[in-house]
């Protein structure tokens, strides 16, 4: 592939520091300096391929002014009585390392390394200098927040904790918690700044789940709360200092626009917003960009230095998009089952479910952020007779409404979990949003079913088996993205329960893997083992909890050693499963398996940067074949 080169404008620190000591007024000094961060956090997504411009845009002007003006960082960022400041959202962590970036905390260099392995990940994480507190699913940040304005009381230390979430953030259970503790608890050193950009991921809050009034609803629950237009430097500034030296805890509810700063990323209309998430085409950018350094140059300062970046550019997979042909899937189904009833957490589009909301759509409920109630009106539906299919990133729904999950199970309905974002990749966005423990939190429920497809036919087939033909719960782990290649079955494939198929036959070693990612990766190493004389046999397993004993004794019985690749940790997995059986099969135990998988936190970065990093790519599978066989 050849390499991509376009002008990526950047402002350096140096630049930032001339602009906050020139003559102009304080306001505009900040609004030049919130500009020059929105060019480099756009720069930095560009670079990146992927990121959150417009939660990141609107945000911006109270990221600066935290850093900037109310000096968050003026004490050094171990200074016991310092001011703290994290975003619950997560989403807009670009915005926030431009920011430390233009106050010289973070290197510039180290923002063009957003989401790559070493560099900045997609969600704040504290490794970074700066970052206070890890996001991750929405809703935690308050609670987070008002345990550290505890600490500070315990501690007898002095400084205001602030907290930024977002309004669609609102919708989680959690946030109502923490707002009635901490006003019963008098936590009057904790702020929170609602960005209220009104707009979820691609429609507005009103249409997931109306908030109504939100100053109305934080005074109700006893907080002493303040409105400002978020772009305007005067009225954030009032805001703040009208919460100073309150007796209770201060919300300001701070009026923004999504994607703020580029004319045409501005969400402004009713119209499905597209820049939520994802990286601008070049041409995108370069008008981005020119908008955004015209009228930095028109105040006089010209501050602007442009460089020629060489973008880094990733392979192009040559599969296929196994979220498409779900949400195809779900649409044949629905009109088969008239009691089929699906449902979402504010990602139908990441999920695939457009076509069946436009299909369906007395049969489709958003729940919105909110997972817990999400899964658990699912359980009513299911008592009442209607098939429910749950949606939701899968490190987010197996965990947060692992309880509620339990308790549906507990009354033996049948109910599907689609677990998006299954496995580490994408990466990018790193560990909050990376699927790497669900197996083991679900498949321990006794009547649930885990079942990774690896193409499209197996995703159809799954689906069906799921709806049709089994009257146990089940979770769907399904990829993200376009799958690296595409996965072709034999010609007598049968999707059977229990039973994996033999991809790629070899007679000298052997392994099991799942999902379209892994798998890649094992036919690409079974490629390269053939080169050198090594028959490796690729097996794909999609029940990830449930073996045919007669089926696995079949296909392993020649080799004394199995190699499991799980796209999970390698505790609970695929490979446990097989363990298990191999100890209750006389035929079987003995036999030694050997677990490839995720054996700490999930790290960030490119795909093959990832997989490298945790030993599950083709060229750590050859070498691990290699040391066993050889």
């Amino acid at each position: 592939m050849e390499d991509v080169k376009i002008d990526l404008a950047l402002v350096y620190p140096d630049e930032i520091t001339r602009i906050m000591k020139s003559d102009l007024q304080w306001q505009q000094k900040l609004a030049i300096v919130a500009d020059c961060c929105r060019l480099n956090a756009l720069a930095a997504i560009k670079n990146a391929g992927s990121g959150h411009i417009g939660s990141s845009f609107s945000s911006m002007d109270l990221m600066v002014y935290l850093y900037f003006d109310n000096g968050i960082i003026e004490n050094g960022l171990t200074f016991p009585d310092r001011d703290v400041f994290f975003s619950s959202k997560g989403h807009d962590c670009p915005a926030q390392y431009a920011a430390l970036a233009a106050c010289g905390v973070i290197p510039m260099e180290r923002l063009m390394q957003l989401r790559r392995l070493d560099g900045l990940p997609g969600h704040p994480g504290i490794q970074i200098p700066g970052i206070e507190a890890n996001s991750g699913s929405l809703g935690m940040g308050i609670s987070k927040g008002m345990g550290m304005a505890m600490a500070k009381e315990l501690g007898r230390h002095h400084g205001q904790i602030f907290v930024l979430c977002g309004d669609g953030e609102l919708q989680e259970g959690q946030v109502w918690e923490a707002l009635q503790a901490a006003a019963h608890h008098h936590v009057d050193n904790l702020t929170v700044i609602v960005d209220h950009n009104r707009i979820q991921t691609d429609q507005h809050v009103d249409e997931i789940c109306d908030l109504r009034d939100i100053e109305e609803k934080f005074t109700a629950f006893g907080w002493h709360v303040e409105t400002c237009d978020g772009h305007n430097f005067e009225s954030i500034d009032r805001a703040f200092t009208k919460c100073e030296y309150r007796r209770r805890p201060c919300a300001i509810i701070a009026s923004t626009l999504k994607g703020k700063g580029v004319g045409f990323m501005e969400g402004s209309t009713r119209k499905m917003y597209k820049w939520h998430s994802g990286a601008p085409d070049e041409g995108s950018y370069i008008t981005g960009r020119d908008e955004i350094l015209s009228r930095i140059q028109t105040t006089g300062i010209a501050p602007v230095k442009t460089v020629t970046h060489e973008l880094f550019t990733k392979p192009v997979p040559t599969g296929e998009k196994i979220v498409t042909v779900y949400g195809e899937a779900l649409v044949d189904l629905g009109k088969k089952h008239e009691n089929l009833v699906v449902l979402d957490a504010d990602l139908a589009a990441d999920c695939g479910l457009r076509p069946f909301e436009k299909a369906f759509p007395q049969r489709f409920i958003e729940c919105g952020i909110a997972e817990q109630d999400m899964v658990s009106v699912a359980g009513g539906l299911a008592l009442q007779g209607y098939i429910p299919v749950v949606n939701s990133f899968g490190a987010f729904l197996a965990s947060r409404a692992n309880e509620q999950i339990f308790n549906n199970s507990t009354e033996y309905t049948k109910i599907i979990y689609a677990c998006h974002l299954a496995g580490v990749v994408p990466a990018g966005p790193g560990v909050s949003h990376q699927g790497t423990r669900d197996i083991s939190l679900l498949a321990a429920i006794p009547n649930i079913v885990v079942i990774e497809p690896c193409n499209a036919e197996e995703t159809r087939a799954a689906l069906i088996w799921c709806i049709e033909l089994t009257m146990d719960a089940s979770v769907l782990r399904l990829a993200a993205g376009v799958s690296p290649r595409q996965i072709v079955l034999p010609a007598d494939w049968t999707f059977e329960e229990g039973k994996g198929t033999v991809l790629v036959p070899g007679d000298d070693a052997i392994i099991f893997a799942y999902g379209p990612v892994l798998l890649n990766e094992a036919l690409n190493a079974s490629e390269i083992l053939k080169k050198e004389g090594i028959g490796l046999c690729v097996v794909g397993m999609p029940w990830l909890n449930r073996v045919n004993i007669g089926w696995l004794q079949a296909t392993v019985y020649k080799h004394t050693i199995v190699f499991v690749a799980d796209d999970h940790s390698v505790h609970g997995g695929l490979g446990d499963t097989l363990l298990n059986a191999f100890n209750v099969s006389n035929r079987l135990r003995g036999k030694e398996i050997l677990k490839l998988g995720i054996r700490e936190y999930p790290t960030y970065g490119t795909a093959q940067e990832v997989l490298g990093y945790h030993d599950l790519d083709a060229k750590s599978i050859v070498w691990m074949v290699k040391e066993a066989y050889l």
